[in-house]
């Protein structure tokens, strides 16, 4: 009777064990996209610097993968993406933009929508947008004598 129960304990401690292991030794199917980061970081930029980023990714699953949307948080931030699918294996982009003609810390999203199993990917969009002397734009000094100029010539003719 004891070897029975030691050996009906063994048996059972054996099952949890390996059913504890299976899951995380088991490969996914389907596809499976693996960005190169979760924080796309504009750091200290002047503005009206350059707006875009490039967000780099891989399909490493064993299905096409498609984006079906990507959607910033705001209007000052828009993403672009590939409309085709990203076969397995296969490298590919998605695009953010962020205004930098707005002044401050900005701290925005991009949220991603697949074909992947699970909730939608969140992409955090980040950095400081500074004013410089030359960042803002110049309107020329004469704007208003020349406007006034070009009316009377409208009026005499």
């Amino acid at each position: 009777m004891k070897t029975f129960l030691l050996s009906l304990c063994l048996i059972m401690c054996a099952t949890l064990a390996y059913a504890q292991l299976e899951p995380n030794d088991q490969k996914m199917d389907g596809p499976i996209m693996e960005l190169e980061s979760l924080v796309v970081d504009y750091g200290e930029i002047d503005q009206h610097s350059e707006p875009l980023r490039v967000l780099k990714f891989t399909n490493t699953g064993t299905a096409p993968l498609i984006i079906k949307s990507a959607r910033g948080s705001c209007g000052c931030t828009v993403p672009e993406w590939v409309k085709e699918p990203i076969m397995p294996g296969e490298e590919s982009e998605i695009q953010i933009r962020y205004a930098t003609n707005r002044l401050g810390k900005f701290s925005k999203t991009v949220t991603l929508t697949t074909n992947e199993e699970g909730e939608p990917r969140v992409i955090k969009v980040q950095g400081h947008v500074h004013e410089t002397e030359n960042s803002v734009p110049e309107a020329p000094a004469n704007i208003f004598k020349d406007a006034a100029k070009d009316a009377t010539k409208k009026s005499s003719h």
